[in-house]
């Protein structure tokens, strides 16, 4: 149906901002001002600036309609799987809002800052006793940064030994973030195999080791959705040939409370604190990814080091000031921008204890097998048994169909749901992961069900015509994500008025 507005229902079609703005306009009445150029030290204006003029109503409706474009956690189960979507408590939101951390200016001395440095303390202590690690770097802003963190703290552990090692490890089905961040520290990439049945052949990772392997990257539970149950195996081999373990973080959100990292040999390891602590994921500011150190690997953590002397708390900001046995390698980012972050994050920890968080872990991994159980019956598994806190699919129920895994998955937007994740992980053809998360009801995940159920069986019964170019309800179509990602166009410019006219 095509209305003489443009909306759909109440969906208002939006316009950008600069089409709506009009000279002379403004949300605010300024007084008249007359300077003269002495005191702008020609520094005066000499054109428009481009600037949208509105209302302040204009404004607002114009941000709010645009928000209802959006998808959020809070508006449906957000299945992206990989990304742990989970709900933020707004017990975190209240206290990220208390003046003494939202109002904390970066520049501040320590003695005003005692309050955030103890929580940052208190946030480490819990760190290192949920991952079993004696030591962390909170400096890290996400999850990719405190990878590159755990990768140059293994490098300068190599340099320290004297050794010159070049190579590091990943499987197959790492996140593209792991073979990144070894390869932006230096180090040469080599793959290792997966077996049938979706984890590390250890027969590909025994042929690859040697002098020269600095470490080996594992993500566990791995991007597959599986545990690796030959992790004690593969610790023992790695640090056999004189190399480092490090683990992605990532999944902790599947084992936190349940499995210590490193009671399995694992010597460095980020955390996403938005995926296991139920931070915001994105936003718009710092992330934060601290990342836990073995024994080895902790008097080789970057500045600022974290100490308490005497009565007080205190940074260390330079090599020179560091304690005994301490060697940063240097340091990651100016500040602690992440602040808020780090309140969020231990204000999850404090009101879930450790009960609480091993039943977080266990309820994800309760998710993620019912929908793999409940959807087995129409879609592919590409791997026998349970799976961790992600069920994942392939497109071999969809052969010969006519449907894609990307069409299916747009069309689950005409259903008021985002797409879970497409064609990933790689070693996977045709990919369709789906993380629940612990925070859904039975209710909501049954909806879910049903709602992918049915679409399925539509697809076997050759009703394909809703899957054609889905969206069909969404406020914007399917975008050509080719043209998108080669010619993007970043830039508004205003129409030609003039030339329109000719």
């Amino acid at each position: 149906m095509t209305t003489i507005s443009g909306d759909r229902c109440l969906d208002h079609e939006e316009p950008l901002i600069f089409e709506i703005g009009r000279d002379g306009k403004c949300g605010v009445d300024f007084p008249q001002v007359t300077v003269g150029d002495t005191h702008l030290a020609g520094l005066r204006r000499k054109g428009k600036i481009g600037l949208p003029g509105l209302s302040e109503p204009e404004v607002v409706r114009h941000y709010v309609r645009l928000s209802r474009m959006n998808y959020a956690i809070d508006a449906g189960l957000y299945p992206l799987g990989s990304c742990t979507m989970k709900h933020n408590p707004r017990l975190n939101e209240k206290l990220a809002r208390l003046p003494g951390f939202a109002d904390l200016h970066p520049l501040s001395p320590m003695s005003a800052a005692q309050g955030a440095l103890a929580l940052m303390r208190e946030l480490a202590h819990w760190l290192t006793t949920l991952t079993g690690m004696p030591a962390v770097t909170l400096t890290p802003k996400a999850g990719a940064h405190g990878e590159l963190c755990g990768i140059l703290t293994i490098r300068a552990a190599i340099e320290a030994r004297g050794e010159k090692r070049t190579r590091v490890l990943i499987p197959e089905s790492a996140h593209g973030t792991n073979p990144a961040s070894a390869a932006f520290a230096g180090f040469t990439v080599d793959e290792i195999k997966a077996t049938p049945e979706g984890r590390v052949d250890l027969d590909s990772l025994k042929s690859k080791l040697g002098p020269d392997v600095a470490a080996f990257m594992l993500t566990n539970p791995n991007t597959c959705g599986l545990f690796e149950r030959d992790i004690c195996e593969i610790a023992r081999l790695v640090h056999a040939a004189g190399a480092y373990f490090y683990c992605d973080g990532a999944n902790f959100n599947a084992i936190a409370g349940r499995v210590k990292p490193g009671d399995l040999g694992v010597d460095a390891m980020h955390i996403n604190l938005h995926k296991t602590f139920s931070t915001p994921h994105g936003g718009g500011g710092p992330g934060a990814g601290p990342v836990v150190l073995s024994a080895r690997l902790a008097p080789f953590a970057p500045l600022p080091l974290l100490v308490l002397e005497k009565d007080s708390i205190r940074l260390i900001e330079t090599k020179t000031d560091a304690p005994e046995g301490a060697k940063p390698f240097g340091r990651m980012a100016a500040f602690h921008g992440q602040t808020g972050m780090f309140v969020r994050a231990l204000s999850y920890m404090l009101s879930h204890g450790g009960d609480g968080i091993r039943q977080a872990s266990e309820d994800a991994v309760l998710s993620a097998n019912y929908v793999l159980a409940s959807l087995k019956d129409v879609m592919s598994a590409p791997f026998a048994g349970p799976c961790m806190h992600e069920a994942l699919f392939d497109d071999t129920w969809l052969h010969n169909t006519g449907v894609t895994t990307l069409d299916f998955a747009k069309a689950m937007i005409d259903e008021g749901y985002h797409p879970m994740t497409m064609y990933f992980p790689l070693v996977v053809h045709g990919a369709m992961l789906i993380e629940p998360t612990e925070s859904e009801s039975k209710e909501s995940l049954d909806r879910f069900i049903h709602v992918l159920h049915t679409m399925a069986e539509e697809v076997k019964a050759g009703k394909t015509a809703r899957f054609d170019g889905a969206p069909h309800l969404a406020p914007r179509r399917r975008l050509d994500e080719t043209a998108a990602s080669r010619k993007p166009v970043l830039k508004w410019k205003a129409p030609d008025l003039k030339q329109a006219a000719e």
